[in-house]
């Protein structure tokens, strides 16, 4: 039972973790980034398993992760508001080429960020050239042109 509630407590600190961080963090992985999601691995690792490293004690917290996953995606299918904390909201970065400033910085996104996205996917050079650009759940940035 040990095994089930460490992996509960786990996945609901990662959930908050990563929720907080916001869609960009995972989008766009540096090799910092990388680096750190490894050493996150090896401490949750290390937190799961504690001093156990049985196959039935890993199995058991791999059921219990899937099914915690599963209930989770049940629960968002019922519930919109849970929808929306567990996954999040699409979130206009810019509008009619007018960078929404307070909004890009508690997306922690830049305007190089949002032209990068409008030149590789729309072939667009300005933000005056911008209808509007957002920035979606997945942390990708979906650019509108005008």
């Amino acid at each position: 039972m040990d095994a089930v509630l460490r992996a509960a407590v786990i996945y609901g600190f990662l959930l908050i973790i990563f929720r907080i961080a916001g869609e960009r963090t995972l989008a766009s992985l540096t090799t910092f980034d990388f680096v750190l999601l490894l050493i996150i691995a090896e401490a949750t690792q290390q937190g799961l398993i504690g001093d156990d490293f049985s196959v039935t004690k890993a199995l058991l917290l791999i059921t219990t992760l899937v099914g915690i996953d599963v209930g989770l995606s049940l629960l968002k299918d019922r519930s919109r508001l849970l929808h929306k904390l567990i996954e999040g909201v699409p979130l206009v970065l810019v509008a009619d080429g007018k960078v929404l400033a307070d909004r890009m910085q508690r997306a922690r996104v830049d305007e190089e960020d949002v032209l990068q996205a409008a030149r590789e996917r729309q072939g667009v050079e300005s933000m005056d050239q911008i209808k509007y650009a957002v920035l979606e759940r997945t942390g990708e940035i979906s650019i509108i042109p005008k």
